[in-house]
């Protein structure tokens, strides 16, 4: 990326991401959502196009790209349906911390499958108990023999139930962040059992559920990283996480930008096109001016997650917090412009809003990235 703009190559990714999204998302997205139906097979078959494996090494298996072409993919497909993107955005979290932190035994075993998305993974770090909170977790994992034994619960889990593997947070130690690892966990193995469907507000085309452990052993070979440094290899991850959830955000308000734009032109008040009075005009220029300003900084974030940068969790949690509420917002501008209209599943500003409500919440709520940014801002300084 130069400075100011895009590659040719980050434009070649980003044009395959957006006819991947024309053609297998945007004319389903509506009816996965009133159906509540995981699309499996179009998740699938975005592994055709390196997706289930964006930022895995090409080593690992994967296409090896930076976190600005992961936003640039993700954005795309959100214009389609941020809930499907998102799911996809989880999987490629999961699938890049075992790539980057798990042994060669633990890559070599899961790595093809989740890079060709015959396997599926889920991140596991929310517990009932333990949110915002995330080090006070209280899932346990107890050594025994080549096993550790699994007991306790995580929720809010993004394809609970559905999914093949879980990167799972555990406690192996005392109380805090550095008692915490990191497991693989299958499945089938015995032990683990999942809660009902959640009921929820938008994402419906993804499944969210409770996922148990009661007592399941896992092989200690399915160690991710080293005991001890499960919470760190998990806000690693999130650092990506909320990268690609603020572009989440990004593809959906650009979707509602769009369709304000179109439905504005053709929709007749008093003799003339809405589009034409200032008003009107006023609130398209403040929703674009708004995500363009949304869209800079994430893909400045970005960059610096791919570089290292020393301020790049500073900068990961601005872009999520900044994009995800001028996501909502930008959304909501829209949304008012089709009156009752926008209120009804006919036209997809409501699903727009359902969908990117969330996005404020999850991967650290955006209370938790204030929190972030003033750590970092004083650790800075001094």
């Amino acid at each position: 990326m130069s400075q100011f703009d895009l590659t040719d190559d980050q434009r070649a990714i980003q044009e395959a991401a957006r006819r991947f999204t024309a053609e297998a998302i945007t004319p389903h997205a509506a009816r996965w959502d009133a159906q509540h139906h995981y699309p499996k097979d179009v998740v699938q078959s975005a592994a055709a196009l390196g997706f289930g494996a964006i930022y895995v090494s090409e080593a690992g298996g994967g296409i090896g790209l930076g976190r600005l072409e992961a936003a640039l993919i993700m954005e795309a497909m959100a214009h389609g349906c941020p809930s499907t993107s998102a799911f996809i955005s989880i999987h490629n979290m999961a699938a890049w911390m075992i790539d980057c932190f798990g042994s060669d035994a633990v890559k070599a075993r899961y790595l093809p499958g989740l890079v060709s998305m015959d396997s599926i993974a889920s991140y596991c770090l929310t517990e009932p108990g333990s949110g915002s909170d995330a080090a006070a977790l209280k899932t346990r994992a107890v050594r025994d023999g080549d096993d550790y034994v699994v007991t306790g619960s995580k929720a809010f889990i993004s394809g609970g139930g559905v999914n093949d593997l879980y990167v799972t947070m555990v406690r192996t130690g005392g109380d805090g962040p550095k008692g915490i690892s990191c497991l693989v966990i299958e499945k089938d193995m015995p032990g683990v059992s999942f809660g009902a469907p959640e009921r929820k507000l938008g994402w419906r085309s993804q499944p969210t559920a409770q996922v148990n452990f009661d007592g399941v052993r896992v092989p200690a070979a399915n160690l991710v990283g080293a005991e001890g440094q499960g919470f760190a290899i998990a806000m690693a991850g999130l650092d990506g996480g909320r990268l690609n959830i603020g572009a989440c955000s990004l593809g959906g308000a650009q979707r509602a930008l769009d369709e304000a734009i179109a439905y504005t032109r053709q929709r007749q008040q008093f003799g003339r096109a809405i589009a034409d009075f200032q008003a009107t005009q006023f609130r398209l220029a403040d929703m674009a001016t708004d995500l363009a300003a949304a869209r800079a900084l994430l893909y400045q974030a970005a960059a610096k997650v791919t570089d290292g940068a020393a301020d790049k969790t500073m900068f990961a949690a601005m872009a999520k917090r900044f994009a995800t509420d001028a996501g909502m917002a930008i959304v909501d501008k829209g949304l008012q412009m089709f009156g009752g209209y926008g209120y009804l599943q006919d036209f997809p500003m409501e699903k727009l809003f359902r969908d990117l409500r969330v996005h404020q919440i999850l991967e650290g709520t955006n209370e938790i990235m204030r929190v972030i940014t003033a750590r970092e801002l004083l650790r800075f300084c001094n």
